[in-house]
């Protein structure tokens, strides 16, 4: 019994343990009795055949013969179990356990089912209750019918379009079946297959040749691939019954190439805008696309259009290029077309290479106003005038240069070079800053391609002097004066000549700033205006300053200021009170500069005495003191009454 176990756990031995169980049971511990399988019967049983030959069978199908077991003795037998010596037969009929009765007859079915090519030899043995009984199985397998192109890859190299070429392909059997091919197909129009008639039988071995033909549709590479497919028998000697799908391919390749073709980039040449009298020159290229060269023969030009870069006769080789150049030479304004024609042996024998242009009246620069006029600058400001320019020819021009004579004048806006179309304006800046006094004068000369090609534009204009800014007092003196106090001086500016733009005010100390400006500000010749020198000293001691006024004016005045700074006075105030008659642990003392508050609390910590000294009032400001108690739990009081101090200046 442990035996049975274990061969339970292992998985095939699954019916070989449960098949020892059963015959334990029919025949007693050891007392099983078996046949050489030379009989065709054993202990009652009788077999038709005792061999069975299934013949050649494909690897991976199947093929079943019968045979017929009769019982031929007076009893009943059972038919316990079938098992077979190799994996490749294996009984398939009648279901077992099976039992016969005296004369009963039953077909017993047999499967041949080869996994790999070989010729497997077996037998099949029947357990029943009188002993055993064996058939002898052989066959023989075969792999199935398989297909082969070669050769494996077909190169048609550059064929020219319209013409074809032709390569044989030997398509084989390499299986052990028969093969049915009933397809073959090319994955490009490219490419067709003849001289294969389908379907065709190809027995194992046996070879068959077609040809395959490459008629390029289009120049440039082409590839793709022909694919060969039929069915394999599996039957090795026949056709017929039961088939695998089998299939092969060949990739293929090659290129349309076209004889010479001449062509011209660009396809055409507008000349657009040229001036009569004038020529404009474009390039362009002739192109061979095809496969062979080409020879140019003949080359003619319409009026007014002339070719040159090209020699006749001029050969271009299969894929070449020449270069060449057109130019419209206008003698009258209007729309003028033609062409250049191209005579040679390439299939497009004769080609036209379009051209157009129009001829138009020069370009012409005139300029409004002819001449800037600025009057009266003071030195040191400017004024701008805006000046236009205008192409009223028919033609496009190119302005390469301005330039400008007079240090007192700059252009803007105006970059070069620069183009203007017909009837094109262009608006610019010229701007006028005396840097003396007097008449002065320049002139811009704009610079073109126009039949003028030098355009003049004078400048005037007359730079008067710059004003004058006095300061009264020149200086300022501010005596002593208290540390952290502020004292203010008032002074006067006055502008004479002409007017004068102050736009900035300086001060060499912190302790010296002047007030009472708003800057930029601009006083007429004789006027004047205020303004006011603040002291305010940091320290003891003596203090100066410079300060001085940024303006337009020719001259930089300056005031200077002088000062001392003396200590303030400290000032304390003392206050105290009477003790509280309730268990107190100090006090707070509160200020405020209102009366009736807001107070904040000025003690550090809590003042245990009945008297107070503030230290940190300052000079003329007046004070309101509140005081309050706080017991041992931290709980403060109301406050007190009010008393108000006043701290004298200084």
């Amino acid at each position: 019994m442990r035996l049975t176990m274990d061969r339970l756990k292992s998985g095939k031995g699954i019916i070989l343990a449960l098949l020892l169980l059963s015959i334990s049971g029919l025949f007693g511990c050891g007392a099983a009795t078996s046949t050489n399988g030379s009989s065709s019967s054993a202990q009652g049983l009788a077999l038709a055949t005792s061999s069975l030959t299934f013949g050649t069978v494909v690897a991976g199908s199947n093929t079943s013969l019968t045979d017929t077991l009769t019982n031929t003795s007076t009893g009943t037998i059972t038919i316990i179990a079938a098992a077979a010596s190799n994996s490749s037969f294996r009984v398939t009929a009648p279901a077992l356990p099976l039992s016969l009765s005296p004369g009963q007859s039953t077909n017993l079915t047999v499967a041949f089912v080869p996994q790999t090519s070989g010729k497997p030899t077996g037998t099949i043995t029947l357990s029943a209750g009188k002993g055993q009984l064996q058939i002898a199985v052989s066959g023989t397998a075969v792999n199935a019918g398989a297909l082969s192109l070669n050769p494996s890859s077909l190169s048609f190299g550059n064929v020219v379009l319209g013409k074809s070429q032709t390569e044989s392909v030997s398509l084989t059997n390499t299986g052990g079946s028969v093969v049915t091919v009933n397809q073959a197909s090319a994955s490009s129009s490219s490419f067709s297959i003849s001289g294969l008639t389908l379907p065709l039988s190809l027995n194992p071995g046996q070879s068959t040749t077609f040809s395959v033909l490459f008629t390029p549709q289009s120049t440039g590479a082409v590839s793709g691939s022909i694919a060969v497919a039929g069915n394999a028998s599996l039957s090795a000697q026949t056709s017929s019954g039961q088939a695998v799908s089998v299939s092969t391919s060949a990739s293929m390749s090659g290129s349309g190439v076209t004889s010479g073709q001449l062509s011209a980039t660009p396809s055409f040449i507008d000349f657009g805008n040229v001036a009569v009298g004038k020529s404009q020159a474009q390039a362009a290229t002739l192109v061979n696309s095809g496969s062979t060269s080409i020879t140019i023969s003949q080359v003619s030009s319409s009026a007014g259009f002339s070719i040159s870069g090209i020699s006749t006769p001029a050969t271009i080789g299969a894929g070449k290029s020449i270069n060449f150049s057109v130019t419209f030479s206008p003698t009258a304004s209007g729309l003028d077309t033609g062409s250049i024609v191209f005579s040679s042996n390439a299939t497009n024998s004769t080609l036209n290479f379009p051209l157009s242009g129009i001829g138009v009246t020069a370009g012409a620069l005139t300029a409004n106003p002819s001449s800037l006029s600025y009057g009266s600058v003071q030195v040191g400001n400017s004024r701008s005038l805006s000046p236009t320019i205008t192409n009223t020819g028919g033609s496009t021009i190119t302005i390469s240069q301005a330039t400008v004579t007079g240090s007192s004048f700059t252009v803007s806006g105006l970059s070069t070079p620069t183009q203007l179309t017909a009837g094109q304006s262009l608006t610019f800046t010229v701007t006028f800053a005396p840097k003396s006094a007097g008449s002065l004068t320049g002139t811009l000369t704009i610079t073109s391609n126009a039949p003028n090609p030098s355009l003049p534009i004078s400048m005037a204009g007359t730079g008067t002097s710059s004003g004058q800014l006095g300061i009264s007092p020149a200086s300022l003196s501010f005596g002593s004066v208290t540390v952290g106090s502020t004292k203010g001086l008032t002074g006067t500016l006055t502008a004479t000549g002409s007017s004068v733009t102050i736009s900035s005010v300086s001060s060499n100390s912190s302790e010296f700033t002047i007030a009472g400006l708003t800057l930029p500000t601009t006083l007429a010749a004789g006027q004047s205006a205020t303004f006011t020198v603040n002291f305010k000293p940091q320290a003891s001691g003596s203090a100066s300053a410079s300060l001085t006024f940024g303006s337009n004016a020719s001259n930089s005045p300056a005031i200077t200021a002088t000062g001392t700074g003396a200590a303030g006075i400290q000032h304390t105030v003392g206050l105290a009170w009477q003790a509280s008659p309730s268990s107190v642990t100090g006090y707070n003392v509160y200020r405020g500069t209102q009366s009736g508050g807001p107070y904040a609390i000025i003690n550090s910590s809590l003042v245990s005495a009945t008297d107070y000294t503030d230290n940190t009032v300052a000079s003329g400001t007046t004070y309101y003191y509140v005081l309050t108690s706080v017991d041992s739990e931290g709980l403060e009081s109301v406050q007190s009454n009010q008393v108000k101090a006043v701290v004298p200046t200084p």
